[in-house]
């Protein structure tokens, strides 16, 4: 099921991500590092089921429903477990006593990620590059 996301996706919408990197605690010069970029997200998955997600600067590797840590961008160790549920990859990641949610589907000809902690959501919209 996760074949489907496979592809370079672009990013051409963000929403509130600057809000939600707050939320997590990130240094104000890495929000404005990260809300100004554009990023692009290359999906694959390996024959042993292993997905990759590529954002340019690091590689996330993991099986679903299997337990991986990642040191995210702005330094947090986190535990990580992503299932899928009705289409969406949903990643749940812990650190320090606190937890945010990554979903990813595809909506229409899109891939929509969508981050929330606490009452915060933001979502970046990305589109398949050619």
């Amino acid at each position: 099921m996760a074949e489907k996301f496979v592809g370079t996706w672009r990013m051409v919408k963000s929403e509130n991500f600057d809000d939600y990197l707050k939320e997590l605690g990130v240094s104000f010069a890495i929000r404005q590092v990260a809300s100004k970029a554009k990023p692009s997200v290359t999906v694959s998955v390996d024959a042993d089921g292993t997905i990759t997600l590529n954002t340019g600067r690091k590689d996330i590797k993991f099986k679903l429903n299997e337990e991986f840590i990642e040191t995210t961008g702005d330094a947090r160790q986190t535990k990580n477990v992503v299932t899928l549920d009705n289409g969406r990859m949903v990643q749940r990641q812990t650190w320090d006593g606190k937890e945010t949610t990554i979903e990813r589907e595809l909506v229409s000809d899109k891939f929509v990620t969508t981050f929330k902690i606490g009452d915060v959501v933001a979502v970046r919209t990305f589109e398949k590059q050619a």
